[in-house]
């Protein structure tokens, strides 16, 4: 299909979506769906950019007076696209120094020397790691490694969506792992609600990691049988440049750890860490590292994933503003005649598709406080079903936008976009039962 068929057709959708809410809602709030569908469409056919379908909200918000420029453009200098900043200079910093091969090199003589058993160990030590860091950190530590692992463009693509997918499915072992996570436990600590206690939330959340890691690990092995994994022959030795680099690396994770807050053991130092990625980033550029040159070097940032996240965060912002956030709040509370169960799955359902089209911590920071509203009047637990939206936020497989490690994952060139719908279809399926099944059967005997 050309380019100019998939551009129409993305025109089309839009047009459509807006023709079809025009009769039920505002035509701001349609328009802003129509400019959704129009972005979802254009991302996910590649008809244009990623970057320049990312900075369309800048031009179409304000000519469609959904939100100002200013009001638009203030969300591209969010302060996790500094975090990303920081984490993708680290990545380029490895990668030049060729760190990633020695590491590379180190996991191949550990790990089982077969794709499948390359897939697992990266998605395990992903999911492991984003239970303490944060998901985002993880996956921007890991990524440059996994796609040095092979030739193959497409193990690479697995192995790249073994670390994202590992990230989302483990940063919901702990409070810590994932920003959605401290969203709720703020949330429910200004509601004056009980908070669950950090080994509360791993006995919870544990069955549930463990089944998706497995199911995502073997979905993403099955056809790599027969491929071989290219073995690095020579037995390489760290030189002066790759040790600064790791160096940096082993003081970055232990700092982040430290920082990480423990409640109520350990109240971290109370650092930003987009700050810390940031000031370790721009390390490499100064001395002693010296690895990282201004000119030559800066160049290789993956803007279009900063912009893209731009993106989602004026989405969130815009759906605020107009009031369709309120709008779906009324939705959720003409379900609540429905069974516990079918409310559950239903919640579950809206909040792992919607996050798709914006940030995962964006859309739970405006759903979150609905959902409460919405159990309360109901009469049902609120607690259960503000965690079931929380971890769903985290469990949004199919499209770059939805978490920062999809889009990471996006950022390295071994993904496309229909790879993460191919496979994000199935685990978003499959994430929702699994949660919904495990809240009603498990979880709402202890909360």
């Amino acid at each position: 299909m050309g380019q100019n068929m998939k551009i129409a057709l993305s025109v089309g959708l839009a047009v459509i979506v807006f023709v079809l809410c025009e009769g039920y809602l505002s035509t701001t709030k349609s328009a802003l769906l129509g400019i959704i569908a129009l972005l979802v469409g254009l991302w996910s056919s590649e008809a244009l950019p990623l970057g320049v379908v990312s900075l369309l909200p800048i031009v179409l918000f304000p000519a469609f007076g959904i939100l100002s420029t200013k009001a638009t453009t203030i969300n591209y200098a969010n302060h996790i696209i500094f975090l990303f900043l920081g984490g993708f200079l680290l990545a380029i910093g490895v990668e030049k120094s060729k760190l990633h091969l020695f590491i590379a090199q180190k996991i191949l003589s550990i790990f089982p020397k077969t794709p499948r058993g390359m897939i697992f160990s990266l998605a395990l030590t992903s999911g492991v790691l984003s239970s303490v860091l944060s998901n985002t950190t993880t996956t921007l530590l890991l990524i440059s490694i996994a796609v040095f692992l092979t030739e193959h463009t497409g193990l690479k693509m697995r192995f790249a969506l073994a670390i994202a997918y590992g990230a989302n499915i483990g940063g919901i072992l702990t409070p810590i792992g994932t920003p959605p996570n401290l969203v709720l436990l703020g949330i429910m600590s200004d509601s004056n609600m009980e908070i669950i206690p950090f080994f509360t939330w791993m006995m919870l959340t544990a069955p549930l990691v463990l089944f998706m890691l497995f199911f995502m690990a073997y979905l993403l092995s099955i056809g790599t049988k027969d491929i071989a994994i290219e073995q690095i022959q020579e037995k390489l030795t760290l030189t002066k440049e790759q040790r600064k680099v790791l160096y940096l690396l082993f003081a970055l994770i232990t700092l982040l750890l430290v920082n990480a807050k423990i409640k109520p053991y350990w109240d971290g130092l109370g650092l930003s860490e987009s700050g810390v990625l940031l000031a370790f980033g721009l390390a490499l550029f100064m001395p002693p590292l010296n690895v990282l040159k201004w000119e030559s070097d800066f160049h290789k940032v993956p803007y279009a994933i900063i912009f893209l996240f731009g993106a989602g965060f004026s989405i969130a912002k815009a759906f605020s503003h107009t009031g369709l956030a309120d709008d779906i709040a009324h939705v959720l509370l003409s379900m609540t005649e429905m069974t516990p169960l079918l409310l559950l799955l239903a919640t579950a359902t809206l909040i792992t598709f919607a996050t798709e089209i914006t940030s995962n911590t964006a859309l739970i920071s405006i759903m979150l406080p609905v959902i409460y509203s919405v159990a309360k009047q109901s009469g049902i637990d609120a607690t259960l079903f503000m965690m079931v939206a929380t971890l769903c936020a985290s469990y949004a497989f199919m499209l770059p936008i939805a978490t920062p490690p999809n889009a990471i994952a996006m950022s390295s060139g071994a993904v496309h976009i229909k790879d993460m719908l191919r496979y994000g279809i199935i685990l978003n399926i499959v994430g929702i039962v699994a949660i919904v099944t495990i809240a009603y059967f498990y979880w709402r005997h202890f909360i």
